[in-house]
């Protein structure tokens, strides 16, 4: 019999009067069963967080510091485990859920090293004006108060890693809401700040179905809300608390642009191999995997057929077992989806290169060229393993195309000119550009976010750290400057 594992509640463990199912999206087993807190419990949980604000806004630096270096330590120690929990609740194969473990091991570490030296004030002087004459402005950092922190199922434990660890960092109180299809992973993270000193009520780990969500949404004593997922939910979330501080980091159809300069076979192997990787790591699953690939002409004809084939090179199976590239999406309904969009984009035209079939919860890595612009498939984030291709002539033409999109997360643009890519980086609408790489690529200290549809704000630790603080001015006056 499966044991139902607790949620955690101002930093104890505490369980409801409902339960929800976790299952593996490869095979359909039980993972594991999750304990649903009451509306009751909720409050519990939204009382402490904002009774406690004060008191952990002015937690030492160190007290906080230590706390998230401890979790950084004992994710290493687990590593194993997590990875197999990340593997089993996702469907991520376990090689890069080993690498989300990693990922969030850097996350907390950073946390830890940016709460350090965090707030410690910037001096103006004032006396530049003659009515300012003695005076002194030290601006400093406080919170804006307890933080909503809503993480979605793809990377289930490095992005509540990301939603936890900058609040902790700035002494901002945290409930955090896993994914309901994914919740181990998060709750694992309340074990290990559960085994720290940080005060009771400044972080708890709630796994409230998405259809109670709304209350908690419209508290007024969580003034910030982090979210990531979907353009559709985050916009909602941000259109019913216009008055509420809100970074989105929503979704994109990610493009890697090959220019001409980027020609010789070696060139062209690599980036064929990297497209073929990050438009299929994570099932797709990632708001910046490669959806769309804008290909000079120069280049075109010959990078294509290294494409296919490196897309039919990649492993798709068991996501334990560590020859697998690619494996299920989160669900059979997800599936479905990208059949649709897929089916729909060749009825409409488009030439189906490899790929396009489903099985249960897995979809083959595809390749499609010729997709109509009007096609789903070609206007929205398919968050499956699906790529298209696109042949354009030079530079403009290409980044027209980029930017020929209602999203603007992150672009890869192969080329080895300099000079190129400052133009690019003048050019595309995005939050990113990655030069000589997919636009998969993300550092967990860098900003991280987008533009358009893409979401507001942005994520990473000393980022998230400003976003989650305001500035407060103290002026001293007569002093001998």
């Amino acid at each position: 019999m499966t044991s139902t594992h607790a949620f955690w509640l101002a930093g104890r463990q505490a369980t409801g009067e409902t339960s929800l199912d976790v299952t593996s999206p490869w095979d359909g087993r039980l993972v594991g069963k999750v304990s649903v807190p009451t509306a009751d419990q909720v409050e519990e949980a939204v009382a402490a967080a904002y009774a406690v604000r004060d008191e952990f806004a002015a937690t030492p630096a160190h007290v906080r510091a230590a706390a998230l270096d401890h979790v950084s330590r004992r994710l290493v120690e687990r590593t194993e485990e997590i990875a197999q929990l990340i593997s089993a609740e996702n469907g991520k194969p376990i090689k890069w859920a080993r690498g989300e473990v990693g990922r969030a091991v850097s996350v907390f570490r950073f946390a830890a090293e940016e709460a350090r030296r965090f707030n410690g004030g910037e001096a103006q002087r004032l006396d530049t004006d003659a009515g300012g004459q003695g005076r002194l402005a030290l601006t400093r950092r406080f919170p804006k108060g307890v933080v909503l922190g809503i993480a979605p199922f793809n990377f289930p434990l490095n992005l509540c890693a990301h939603k936890i660890a900058p609040a902790i960092a700035v002494g901002a109180p945290i409930i955090l809401k896993p994914a309901p299809a994914t919740p181990l992973s998060g709750l694992i993270l309340g074990e290990l700040l559960a085994e720290t000193d940080l005060p009771a009520g400044s972080w708890s780990v709630l796994t409230v179905p998405n259809e109670q969500m709304p209350a908690l949404v419209q508290d007024e004593r969580l003034p910030v809300i982090s979210f990531t997922g979907s353009d559709k939910v985050g916009y909602a979330i941000m259109d019913s608390v216009p008055r509420k501080h809100c970074t989105l980091e929503l979704g994109g159809n990610g493009a890697a642009v090959v220019l001409a300069d980027f020609a010789s076979e070696k060139d062209l192997d690599w980036a064929a191999t990297r497209i073929a990787t990050f438009s299929n790591y994570q099932g797709g699953q990632s708001c910046i995997s490669v959806q769309r690939v804008i290909a000079d002409s120069t280049v075109h004809d010959r990078l294509l057929p290294k494409i296919v084939a490196a897309v039919e090179a990649q492993v798709t199976g068991d996501p334990s077992d560590a020859a697998t590239d690619v494996g299920p999406l989160v669900s059979e309904d997800a599936a479905k989806r990208v059949e649709a969009w897929v089916d729909e984009a060749v009825q409409g035209g488009a030439k189906l290169l490899t790929g396009g079939k489903r099985d249960g919860a897995t979809y083959a890595p595809t390749v499609l060229t010729d997709v109509p612009a009007d096609a789903t498939l070609a206007c929205e984030e398919v968050f499956g393993p699906v790529l298209t291709v696109t042949k354009v002539d030079g530079e403009t033409e290409a980044f027209t195309a980029v930017n020929d999109s209602k999203y603007g997360l992150q672009a890869g643009v192969f080329t080895h000119d300099v000079q190129t890519a400052f133009r690019a980086h003048r050019a595309l609408e995005v939050g990113g550009v990655i030069v000589g790489d997919v636009p998969s690529y993300r550092a967990d200290q860098m900003p991280y976010g987008g533009a358009k549809q893409s979401g507001v704000g942005r994520e990473g630790v000393a980022f998230a750290m400003d976003d989650y603080t305001y500035e407060r001015v103290l002026v001293l006056t007569g002093l001998a400057l």
